[in-house]
């Protein structure tokens, strides 16, 4: 119990006791609690800023964590992106180059993915740049890697052709040439018969007696037939396919027509010296994408090593044409 409290009044010289109102007690109270809340505000938020909650102190470890896993993934990425790079490699230069396909461009393959907002979601937080740049990463791996997986789909489909592929592209000489003796002028810049002046000859010349067989060098379709009194004279295109095409010109007579299909060994006509031609003759040409290449570059399934270094060096010698 609570010892009484006394003051000395000055009126009447006593002693009195001191009565404390009830309205007084309450505002005593309500003061100090005032203050103590004052005080324990004051505490907590000091706490608060230089003390970590438990709460904080978790999500402070999540964070961690998540930095921590963020890291582990880019270096997984990075990684990824190596092997990749190492796949994509193999593809352009080994496996396309093999079925003759052309390389995927760079500018396919490093396509953009996306646009200037797509990693809007992303900003506003402390790890933005950080998971902005990984997303981006996976984002062009995946690229890639469609690229990659249609590449493969499409060298898939040419592996199913190859033998189609390897029986269509042209591969044997258009004349029996077991002696190597009837290669009379190769490709390249030659002597006109006619003109006398060195032009561009754009095939190989196989002196024969008229009559003699001329072979389609590969399985194809006769895409054209002409029979003409000058130029190429009587002659026969075959389309083999894969970007193909074989001529045999100055014939004297033809077998196939527009249109009939063709193996590879089959006769097609006979040597002639039809059109501009200056002796019995088959002029061959290879066409490759609409341009003339150098036939001698596909003998390749009528002659061994040696023999076709001989054939080689016979048709590289600067010579006069017979067309």
């Amino acid at each position: 119990m609570a010892k009484a409290k006394y003051y000395f009044n000055t009126h009447s010289l006593k002693y009195e006791k001191v009565v404390v109102s009830f309205k007084k007690r309450f505002l005593r109270v309500l003061g100090w609690l005032a203050t103590t809340m004052v005080f324990s505000a004051i505490i907590i938020a000091l706490a608060y800023q230089f003390l970590d909650s438990p709460k904080e102190k978790q999500l402070k470890r999540e964070i961690a964590v998540m930095d921590l896993q963020y890291e582990i993934l880019q270096q997984k990425l990075d990684l990824m992106s190596k092997v990749l790079k190492d796949i994509e490699y193999n593809d352009d230069n080994i496996y396309r180059v093999i079925f003759e396909a052309d390389p995927i461009p760079e500018s396919v393959r490093e396509a953009g993915y996306g646009g200037v907002d797509k990693y809007r979601s992303l900003k506003g937080y402390d790890n933005s740049a950080l998971m902005i740049e990984t997303t981006t990463q996976l984002d062009k791996l995946m690229r890639q890697m469609y690229v990659q997986s249609k590449s493969f789909d499409e060298v898939f489909e040419l592996a199913k052709n190859k033998k189609e592929l390897l029986a269509s592209i042209p591969g044997i000489q258009p004349v029996s040439n077991k002696e190597l003796s009837r290669i009379a002028s190769g490709f390249g810049y030659r002597i006109h018969p006619i003109y006398k002046t060195s032009i561009l000859h754009t095939g190989i010349d196989f002196s024969a007696p008229v009559g003699t067989e001329i072979y389609a060098t590969g399985n194809g379709l006769v895409k054209k037939v002409e029979k003409e009194g000058r130029g190429y004279g009587n002659n026969v295109t075959i389309n083999h396919g894969f970007g193909y095409e074989t001529l045999y010109a100055h014939m004297s007579k033809i077998v196939v027509k527009p249109g009939q299909k063709v193996i590879r060994g089959q006769i097609i006509g006979y040597v002639g010296n039809t059109g501009s031609s200056t002796g019995p003759h088959c002029h061959y040409e290879v066409i490759k994408n609409g341009s003339k290449i150098n036939p001698i570059n596909f003998f390749f399934n009528d002659l061994t090593a040696a023999q076709y270094e001989q054939v080689l060096e016979i048709s590289s010698k600067y010579n006069q044409s017979f067309d």
